[in-house]
């Protein structure tokens, strides 16, 4: 398999990954990451928040952005440079968050693409936005 190379990426070119975030999701990546805060993985401690339960890790959402870029676009063998976001809402167990991804730049002569970044849930509410950079296959 492999991506799209810079000369076949075009200005407005987009692609999508959607997945439910489920309560093993939020375990699993506690587990794999340490990041055991009480707000992902307590009820009890997480009702008294400002979100009223748990919460998915902003990361573990951020993580869908790069199987857009990884699988779809440019997909495979696209270098992951950088990310800029921001969690713009909280995710909550059982949402369905879609990770979108639009060719916003094109660099010339470095083999560089920015794609704006985007997520969000199955109300329409943006829970992360952000521009990546990126290095699609030569």
């Amino acid at each position: 398999m492999k991506g799209k190379t810079f000369a076949e990426l075009e200005l407005g070119q987009k692609a999508s990954f959607q997945k439910t975030i489920t309560e093993t999701d939020v375990y699993l990546y506690a587990g794999v990451t340490g990041d055991i805060n009480p707000a992902h993985i307590n009820e009890e401690v997480s009702k008294n928040t400002m979100f009223k339960g748990r919460i998915a890790h902003g990361m573990l959402t951020a993580g869908l952005v790069s199987a857009v870029l990884g699988v779809h676009l440019p997909g495979p063998g696209t270098i992951y440079l950088g990310q800029e976001l921001k969690f713009t809402a909280p995710v909550r167990f059982g949402d369905t968050i879609k990770a979108e991804a639009e060719v916003i730049e094109k660099i010339e002569g470095k083999n560089m693409i920015k794609l704006k970044t985007t997520c969000t849930n199955q109300k329409g509410d943006v829970v992360l936005k952000g521009v990546a950079t990126v290095m699609p296959p030569k």
